[in-house]
């Protein structure tokens, strides 16, 4: 039996990873925070910066196909043993966070078929019967990627088109129902109170956090086939994710107008669906969320249990990850993030808090990692003398300065506190790896300066 992933495989692993929960509540999300000349800027801006990084990482498979793992493998390649261990520790915090945000918000959105104003079950995703449910979805999806990466692959395909079918009917509906005189109500945005390029970089995070995932193929490359499709799935998925959130965001504006949309309750695609054909789309709506966010959950754990095991071959996290069982599936690392996901599930319980922070953190722990992919293929590129290549890197990369720049110094404050405890996970690492392999003069300073700079950061985030 063929274990290896094809092309319509890795797509649907890409898209599946992208259309998760934040596709359901982006008109909301978009709305609260840019007026229509704003989202085009916006999605302008995006859609450009995407397409540049899904070209890069395309290239960085055909010009260095030996490396397997994408994230890690590329930042260690191109800036050494430290860079790469934060790209791969930022990128698992990334995929950890998600995870546990599904969980929570699948059974908030079943919250919808049980609870009512008298009786909350479920509620937002935190009570205790949201926690043990997820929980036990949680370590049932655990066996199923125990049973081999291709047959979670397999199952995976079936919910990406199960997730398609609902956005693609609230899509054909909006087009029928849109209309262009409420689009253009207060085109720039002048009761917001703020500039329209304040709006652009307030929609940054939103825009990126819808497109987390759009490494999952390079991630799971040494699993592919063929290493030419892991661009192509990339670059496929990409394209669709994009077209269906221009559609989503821009359609729903000229259903409601901006401000109405801007107090609607998440999902708001369930409110429009309402609004559009009553109340039974209210549940189709409720029932695509949770076939999708289940679909991008399967897909982010077997991505997020991917890098520490890729990462321990190089001795950048514990060996002991280092381990599949016999169907193939990287079970030390596996138990290592399921086991995570788990401790912040119990800790969701107990502080009542909700899924909100947690897409914010996510967001924010990738944007390293992906601004080193640019800067890789920007040494790569100069180094064979690719013109074309280096052209794609520096769109790629001054992509990756915009969203560090758009973020605001307040998460960057938070990504040097969470890279900080790392470092400590990186040293015991190479004191448990090859006796070669001392730290250098660069990487003794740089880990002292994360050390010491949590210190502050901590002070300005409490304060």
């Amino acid at each position: 039996m063929d274990k290896k992933l094809g092309l319509t495989a890795l797509t649907a692993l890409v898209l599946s990873s992208m259309l998760g929960a934040g596709v359901f509540s982006l008109p909301q999300n978009m709305a609260a925070v840019a007026s229509p000349a704003a989202l085009l800027i916006g999605w302008a801006i995006t859609g450009v910066g995407i397409i540049f990084l899904a070209l890069a990482l395309l290239l960085l498979t055909r010009l260095k196909p030996e490396l397997d793992g994408g994230i890690f493998t590329y930042a260690r390649a191109g800036f050494g043993e430290l860079v790469g261990f934060c790209s791969a520790w930022g990128y698992w915090l990334c995929a950890v966070i998600a995870n546990v945000s599904y969980l929570v918000i699948v059974f908030s959105a079943l919250g919808f078929f049980t609870d009512t104003p008298g009786h909350v079950v479920f509620g937002e995703g935190n009570t205790w019967q949201a926690v043990l449910g997820a929980s036990l979805l949680l370590w049932l999806v655990h066996g199923l990627v125990l049973r081999g990466v291709q047959t979670a692959a397999s199952i995976n395909l079936v919910a990406t088109l199960g997730k398609l079918l609902p956005l693609g009917v609230f899509i054909l509906l909006a087009i029928a129902a849109f209309n262009f005189d409420r689009f253009t109500v207060d085109f720039s945005g002048v009761q917001l109170g703020q500039p329209v390029w304040e709006q652009v970089k307030s929609t940054m995070l939103i825009t990126l956090w819808v497109f987390i995932g759009v490494e999952g193929a390079v991630v799971v490359s040494a699993r592919a086939r063929h290493k030419r499709d892991v661009g192509k799935a990339t670059l496929m998925a990409v394209i669709a994710a994009l077209g269906v959130y221009l559609l989503v965001t821009l359609l729903s504006l000229g259903i409601v107008p901006r401000a109405e949309l801007a107090e609607m309750r998440n999902p708001s695609m369930a409110g429009l669906m309402t609004h559009l054909i009553g109340q039974w789309g209210n549940a189709l709506i409720a029932t695509g969320l949770v076939v999708s966010v289940c679909g991008a959950y399967l897909s982010w754990t077997i991505m997020a249990a991917e890098v520490p095991f890729l990462a321990a071959q190089q001795s950048a996290f514990p060996r002991t990850l280092n381990k599949q069982n016999r169907h193939g599936a990287p079970s030390a690392s596996l138990w290592l993030t399921n086991g995570s996901v788990q401790v912040c599930l119990l800790l969701i319980w107990l502080t009542n808090s909700d899924y909100g922070t947690l897409l914010t953190i996510a967001s924010e722990m990738v944007l390293v990692p992906y601004l080193l992919v640019g800067a890789y293929l920007f040494k790569v590129a100069r180094w064979q003398q690719k013109p074309w290549a280096t052209f794609i890197a520096v769109g790629a990369s001054l992509y990756g300065i915009w969203l560090l720049y758009a973020s605001g110094p307040l998460h960057l404050l938070l990504s040097i506190v969470l890279y900080a405890p790392g470092v400590l996970l990186f040293l015991f690492a190479r004191r448990g790896g090859r006796g070669e392999q001392r730290l250098s003069r660069y990487e003794r300073v740089a880990v002292l300066a994360l050390i010491l700079g949590a210190f502050p950061a901590l002070w300005a985030l409490a304060k």
